[in-house]
């Protein structure tokens, strides 16, 4: 209840002050689409990047949670929630990836919004293991499902800017060859890792679409939400399995402290095997500005290539 005054207040100051600046949403948003470029605030930078590649120079995208940053765990701000009420189009992931953010997402309803990963049937997706009727939101290591998720975007951006379609579809097309591309480049990768170590084990559960699409066998400390806690005796099993199995390298996540995993390479050393720290993954949150891993494409093929590094 405190959490929803919390919110409630936020966004009561955040249009009072609006209003104080004369440039409240509605304000901002008069005229033409076609006289300025459309503005979209996204959540995560997977998703970031898709709306870039899908508008092109015809908008201006910013997304809330950079490099680092949990969206699992992530608070929004006094500045997001104004962010968002002045945006053209909100674009989150949904199946609970913001998990602290979906009454924002209900209060701004009437605006212009998309839900990328709802789009996605599900009989398609990933069922949680520890929720009844949740499904696994990390959508974007599945080519295939990202691609879905794009074409929402593109679906978006052309109902809110018709005038604007034919660039959207050309840029629609020519970035789904790209992932294309990339899937087929990730498979070449994975497939030279020799059978009984294409065993991804990283600190949440984050890999299971990746795993899935490329045939691996993923292991996770923490579940689908880093918002649940790591357990001695998850630690211990897992330790256990490396140990046994002789797994080369576990990795940690850029997103999530190493903690748990320097603790289950501690685990597997009591227990007589030397396992490496395989190198750092990307999974919830992409690279630094003006890196290769700050986009979609580049993110993916740093993962693919660490992974693949590290295991064969």
């Amino acid at each position: 209840m405190f959490r929803r005054h919390t919110i409630l207040i936020s966004l009561l100051l955040a249009a009072v002050t609006a209003i104080i600046l004369g440039c409240t949403p509605s304000a901002q948003k008069k005229g033409d689409l076609s006289d300025r470029q459309i503005e979209i605030v996204t959540t995560i930078g997977q998703l970031r990047d898709a709306a870039q590649n899908i508008g092109g120079d015809r908008v201006n995208v910013q997304a809330l949670m950079g490099p680092g940053v949990d969206p699992h765990l992530y608070s929004a701000t006094g500045g997001d929630i104004e962010r968002l009420e002045s945006a053209d189009l909100i674009i989150y992931n949904g199946l609970e990836l913001e998990g602290r953010m979906g009454e924002i997402f209900e209060s701004l309803s009437d605006q212009p919004t998309l839900a990328a990963a709802d789009v996605v049937p599900h009989d398609q997706l990933r069922a949680s293991a520890q929720y009844a009727d949740k499904f696994d939101p990390h959508i974007w290591f599945d080519p295939d499902l990202w691609i879905q998720a794009v074409e929402a975007i593109k679906d978006s951006l052309v109902e809110l800017d018709p005038e604007s379609s034919d660039l959207y579809e050309a840029n629609f097309a020519a970035y789904k060859d790209e992932i294309s591309t990339l899937d087929q480049e990730s498979t070449a990768m994975i497939e030279e890792i020799p059978e009984n170590q294409r065993i991804l084990v990283t600190a949440h559960d984050a890999f299971g679409y990746f795993g899935a699409h490329f045939g691996l066998e993923v292991e996770a400390i923490q579940g689908l939400s880093t918002a649940t806690e790591a357990s001695a005796i998850e630690i211990s099993r897992l330790s256990t399995m490396i140990t046994d199995r002789k797994i080369k390298a576990i990795f940690i996540e850029s997103s999530i402290s190493p903690a748990t995993i320097t603790a289950l390479q501690k685990s597997v050393k009591d227990k007589g095997w030397t396992v490496e720290i395989g190198g750092e993954l990307f999974s919830d949150a992409m690279g630094d500005a003006g890196t290769a891993e700050d986009t979609y494409i580049g993110m993916f093929r740093h993962n693919v290539i660490t992974i693949s590094e590290a295991l064969k």
